[in-house]
């Protein structure tokens, strides 16, 4: 009896070590399969390598940014000039005798002090610009400089609004009355003037931006 036990003890030990190497291998399988599944659908390599690519996209759209930051005070200073260069020269040349002389009005002399003014400023801020571009020192880097280039935008732009709106009502009632060479010189002068004010007023906002990011540490 007792042998007969024994023996049933034995085939019982014996079918649960053949059960369990049977499920080992399916475990494994699974674990593996769990292992493998979960990295391809997750991504796996994939996605860290998609996450490297969004940080280099990152790093690249960061420097065309600062690239552009850079190179935009060149060309909205030179903008500027030229719209106050032509300004100056349609006021200066708009002379054609008795009442259509550009300086009998004080108005316009007005903005042709104001034009003259701008285009050499401008001038001045392009050929600086030019000449840091082109790997020349700049003398105007230090943080109170780019505070002058704040102001001295804002102020420029701010004198050209202000002779735009003096030449401006006078024109207006002119050209009501009479539209000829002298009134049609005058209102080009005006528009050319007003984009220079539109490209210094957005040199001035980038000076501004830009003197927001300067650190004093």
């Amino acid at each position: 009896m007792a042998m007969v036990t024994t023996d049933a003890s034995a085939a019982t030990a014996d079918a649960a070590i053949a059960d369990a190497t049977t499920k080992q291998p399916d475990a494994a399988d699974k674990e593996y399969s769990s292992y493998n599944g979960a990295s391809t659908a997750g991504g796996g390599p994939h996605r860290a390598r998609g996450g490297g690519g969004g940080v280099v996209d990152s790093v690249v759209a960061r420097w065309r940014r600062e690239d552009m930051l850079d190179k935009s005070p060149l060309a909205l200073h030179a903008a500027a000039a030229a719209f106050a260069f032509v300004a100056l020269v349609l006021l200066a040349s708009n002379q054609h005798g008795d009442w259509m002389q550009f300086d009998r009005y004080q108005e316009y002399r007005y903005l042709l002090a104001i034009a003259a003014l701008a285009f050499v400023y401008s001038l001045a801020q392009a050929l600086r610009h030019a000449r840091r571009m082109r790997g020349g020192a700049d003398p105007a880097s230090t943080p109170s400089w780019r505070i002058f280039d704040f102001v001295a935008d804002q102020v420029v732009a701010y004198l050209l609004m202000s002779a735009l709106s003096a030449a401006t009502p006078i024109t207006n009632r002119m050209r009501t009355a009479v539209v000829n060479n002298f009134t049609d010189a005058t209102a080009a002068a005006i528009s050319m003037a007003f984009l220079a004010f539109v490209a210094l007023a957005l040199a001035a906002t980038l000076s501004g931006y830009k003197l927001s990011k300067q650190t004093y540490m």
